[in-house]
């Protein structure tokens, strides 16, 4: 049986753990190595790219660095949240705002040590990346689109690290790219419609709040057309592999959320259109494996 102090420090773990969104971190982790592999350094052995230690520390900056974010965003939004999760809110503030914002600096810190790693065009990218989030955080999110656009641009700025450092310029890696930002715009506009509650108390300017749901819905409906059409030109114009029948699912779970959001209403729908959303995304990093199901055995 745990004591009562360990079950204490336990719980403080799973808090910390909960601010940082670890679980989505890991995900991250797990897709740079995925795309590093099967996308960035296809002509790379698999053994070279594993034990590529300036990959490893820019993985382990975009960690540190997300981490970070996660935590001064649970900062400035502790109010709003509380309204919108209260049950997760109430878990998060286990561990006091001081011992977060510690967290943040050390976090941040140990980024700019693992960019140093690699080079100082490095330490560059991930102060701006840094100051980036903070800015959002602080200050754009709370701006109808502009929020949601710098949002989706900061999710996808760690695979443009590594994109940067294998300075792979093929037309297929921006396909890839338009679609995961199409997604996760889309996922960022549906957090808005499902947060409204609290960003009304809070006068938070997002789409919702200013234009209404009908508008936000009708800017849904075309980003998921477009996502459907990049899918599309994936499947119909590049290699992908058998990674195309993640693109087929995809459309006709993207077909599925366009009836279920002229059907929404309440919070919890929204919850359900976002969790489809986190589904297609979480997805689509396992689904990098089927661009080429041989890889194991030729590229060792």
């Amino acid at each position: 049986m745990l004591s009562r102090r360990q079950k204490h420090i336990l719980l403080k773990f799973f808090s910390l753990f909960s601010v940082v969104r670890g679980y989505n971190i890991l995900v991250v982790v797990i897709a740079q190595y995925l795309a590093s592999i099967y996308i960035f350094a296809p002509d790379k052995t698999i053994k070279s790219v594993l034990f590529d230690v300036n990959l490893l520390m820019l993985v382990l900056a975009s960690s540190a660095t997300i981490a970070a974010g996660y935590i001064i965003n649970s900062f400035y939004d502790s109010e709003k949240d509380l309204i919108n999760k209260p049950t997760k809110t109430m878990l998060d503030r286990l561990v006091s705002q001081n011992t977060k914002l510690s967290f943040y600096f050390v976090l941040n810190f140990l980024a700019i040590v693992f960019a140093s790693y690699v080079s100082f065009r490095a330490v560059i990218f991930f102060s701006i990346y840094i100051f980036a989030i903070w800015l959002y955080s602080h200050r754009l999110k709370k701006q109808p689109i502009v929020g949601n656009l710098v949002s989706a641009i900061l999710t996808v700025t760690p695979f443009f690290a590594i994109f940067i450092y294998y300075q792979n310029f093929e037309l297929v890696i921006f396909a890839h790219a338009i679609f995961l930002f199409l997604l996760v715009s889309m996922r960022e506009l549906t957090k808005d419609l499902e947060n409204i509650k609290g960003d009304l108390a809070l006068d938070y300017k997002t789409v919702p709040v200013v234009h209404g749901e009908k508008v936000s819905k009708f800017m849904l409906t075309i980003m998921s057309v477009l996502t459907i059409v990049s899918a599309v030109i994936l499947i119909m114009f590049f290699k992908v592999g058998h990674m195309y029948y993640f693109f087929y699912l995809s459309i006709g779970l993207l077909i599925l959320f366009l009836f279920v959001l002229w059907k929404s209403n309440k919070k919890t729908h929204y919850l359900i259109l976002h969790n489809i959303l986190k589904f297609i995304i979480v997805l689509g990093v396992f689904s990098i494996l089927l661009i080429d199901v041989s890889v194991v055995l030729n590229r060792i």
